[in-house]
């Protein structure tokens, strides 16, 4: 598939004269900020409506399957979010097969049942032999439970890659899980062994070794900069640290109140600087991304990012409150009607015999998944939805012709999808 044709641009240049009243002037050109014609903005449509109801729609479908039509219901969703993205004015597509998903995750089952059944067998039996109990035999499968948790984040991510275009061209990440994933044991480990002062080194050459795999149509993508540019991403850190070592001293010269409030002050710096190490880290990344030439900025703020979790949550919870006062009613009823046929108000027990045991149990039961289905089509909008425009909305890409001289890669014939990833739930749901 070819690529488009490339845009012409207009002569520019001292032999190049404006026309008689072209407009604005070249003088006050600079003063109006014109949208740079070679650069590509991007911008997100969709309404909240149609995906709540989307995402509604299809999770009563998933209940309704037992779970089963969660591969479709997925497959839905990207399809909607991916669409709604447009660099430039051309969607993404999101081309993933539900039933590539399926076999994926049944896969998946069958090797994390093997090692659930035989390798944590083993470690029972060498465990009891060894050491006369069975802690070590859990310390152990869980340690050996980590690196399949990065294995899966991969792959994930080499899947979604494959089935995503842009301007018809495919996108693809190189096969490497194994190395990813003992790769980031080793970053977490020295990370941890250094208190969380290497983050940055661990942050970059994470993302390094995932983004020089990754492939848009036959250009390779390449992650420039260096480690040590993040630091500038945890200066809240910093101060957070500094408010909570001010808090250990008031504490320490018996100031309890004063150490009460700094402490409480860092735990809240501490809060946002996280937030604005992952949102400040990216966008340093994101700048020092480049692709056949094509250079990409964004520029999102952690603030507004924070504030979207925070009252997207909210807002979310609160439309679930009454669902939820409704299902803890049902069971609060259930669990006293002995009691208050004791206390003598059958009146109130009264309703609760008419309905029948079992009309009750289904009227809880539909209760809790109605909360359960709300939460899931609410946080769609007030926060996924959010997010992703907030964060693409700022996404530029340029120079455009760079774009056009990229042609079509091969299809990826990833078939497991993301069996690992659902099997070990490893946040993979977009």
């Amino acid at each position: 598939m070819g690529a488009p044709e490339q845009r012409q641009s207009s002569p520019s240049g001292p032999e190049s004269a404006p026309e008689p009243g072209a407009w604005p002037p070249a003088a006050s050109r600079e003063t109006t900020h014109l949208p740079d014609p070679h650069t590509l903005t991007t911008e997100v449509v969709g309404s909240r409506s149609a995906l709540f109801w989307l995402a509604l729609k299809t999770g009563v479908l998933t209940v309704l399957t037992l779970g089963f039509y969660r591969f479709w219901m997925r497959t839905r969703l990207r399809r909607w979010y991916w669409s709604s993205i447009r660099p430039g004015g051309h969607p993404l597509e999101y081309v993933g097969d539900p039933i590539e998903k399926l076999l994926g995750f049944l896969f998946a089952v069958v090797v994390m049942a093997f090692y659930i059944g035989i390798v944590n067998l083993i470690l029972m039996f060498a465990s009891f032999s060894l050491f006369q109990d069975n802690f070590a035999a859990y310390a152990v499968s869980l340690v050996g439970v980590i690196p399949l948790w990065f294995f899966a984040q991969y792959r994930a991510r080499r899947y979604i890659l494959a089935r995503t275009r842009w301007r018809g061209l495919r996108f693809g990440l190189e096969p490497g899980a194994w190395g990813y994933a003992w790769r980031a044991v080793l970053h977490w480990a020295v990370t941890i062994l250094s208190l969380g002062l290497l983050m940055p080194r661990m942050t970059f050459w994470l993302e390094k070794y995932k983004v020089d795999r990754t492939f848009f149509g036959t250009a390779r993508m390449a992650q420039g900069g260096t480690w040590t540019m993040l630091y500038a991403s945890m200066k809240p850190m910093f101060l957070a640290l500094a408010i909570a070592l001010a808090g250990g001293a008031a504490l320490l010269a018996e100031s309890v109140p004063l150490a009460i409030g700094l402490l409480i002050v860092a735990g809240l710096v501490g809060f946002y600087g996280l937030v604005h190490y992952r949102v400040d880290a990216l966008r340093r990344l994101t700048e020092t991304k480049t692709i056949n030439g094509v250079r990409l900025t964004l520029s999102p703020s952690a603030f507004r990012v924070m504030m979207i979790y925070v009252l997207g949550t909210m807002l979310a919870a609160v439309a679930v409150f009454i669902p939820m006062v409704v299902l803890g009613l049902l069971l609060l009823l259930v669990q006293s009607a002995d009691v208050l046929s004791e206390m003598g108000l059958e009146d109130m027990v009264a309703p609760i015999a008419g309905l029948g045991r079992i009309a009750i149990i289904a009227l809880s039961v539909m209760a809790y998944f109605t909360i359960f289905l709300l939460w899931s089509a609410l946080t769609n909008v007030f926060v996924t939805l959010p997010v992703i425009r907030h964060y693409f909305s700022s996404l530029t890409l340029s120079p455009e012709e760079a774009i056009a001289e990229i042609w079509q890669r091969p299809r990826d014939e990833f078939k497991e999808a993301e069996g690992f990833a659902d099997a070990l739930d490893v946040g993979a749901s977009l």
